[in-house]
């Protein structure tokens, strides 16, 4: 994927996304990072045909998303969004089955085929054994996996999480983000992500793209890009970079600059 000379603005006062250049590296996880209103979630927005650009153009596979009908680029991208709702008494199973939406039509159905890609979803997000249970019966971080379940069942290459880790606790946070690894390094799903936690970024990420006040700062390895003065330039915090053979690379905050 590439994102070409994009601008876009939500109020056309302010570009909220201000003459972008990124590529997405096939079979990686990329992360975007920054503070709050920078342009992240209205980027990855952008990535999956969510807003169109006032200049410029998103291209998959050569070929721009604005060329692709719904159901042929929802069998490329998948999206899990930061909020999601579902009625409460839906059954996981049924929840996850709503990810082959963009394989049905009127004259095409293949049961034998999206109960497979379901099962797979489940078994992957080790949820086989809730797939009868219902929403309101799940914990946040269960609920989240189902979330990530139905998108599998879409089957796509390319799969979106905005900001995946919100409202769970750190086990949770961790148990997700393990899922997330996992899935690209078994399935080779090319995955972009939303993060706060930069450390969580550096950990989980092949590539992570700073950004500020709607522009990309830098992208690269996380464990080449990321520094004092890089973090003190986005966020106005002031850290310490370190890094040692258990840890790897991380940061530890000392103030406010």
């Amino acid at each position: 994927m590439e994102i070409k000379r994009v601008i876009y603005s939500h109020d056309k006062k302010k570009n909220h996304v201000n003459d972008v250049n990124v590529q997405i590296e096939p079979g990686k996880i990329t992360t975007i990072i920054g503070p709050n209103g920078c342009g992240k979630s209205t980027l990855l927005g952008l990535m999956s045909n969510n807003y169109l650009p006032q200049h410029g153009e998103v291209l998959l596979e050569g070929k721009s998303l604005r060329a692709y009908k719904p159901k042929e680029l929802a069998k490329k991208i998948a999206v899990v969004h930061q909020e999601n709702s579902a009625p409460a008494d839906m059954t996981v199973e049924r929840l996850v089955g709503y990810g082959r939406l963009p394989y049905k039509s009127m004259f095409k159905t293949d049961k034998a085929e999206d109960d497979a890609a379901i099962e797979w979803a489940l078994k992957e997000t080790n949820l086989t054994e809730w797939k009868h249970v219902t929403i309101d019966a799940l914990s946040g971080g269960q609920r989240q996996r189902v979330w990530i379940a139905m998108s599998l069942a879409q089957q796509t290459p390319y799969l979106f999480l905005d900001e995946p880790t919100t409202y769970l606790d750190i086990y949770f946070q961790y148990d997700i983000l393990e899922l997330i690894k996992r899935l690209n390094e078994e399935h080779g799903l090319t995955i972009v992500m939303v993060l706060h936690d930069i450390n969580q970024a550096i950990r989980y990420s092949d590539a992570v793209i700073a950004m500020k006040a709607g522009q990309v700062v830098v992208q690269g390895d996380p464990k080449k890009i990321i520094t004092d003065d890089l973090i003190q330039e986005i966020y106005g915090v002031d850290v310490l970079v370190r890094e040692d053979e258990t840890a790897g690379l991380y940061t530890i905050p000392v103030g406010i600059g």
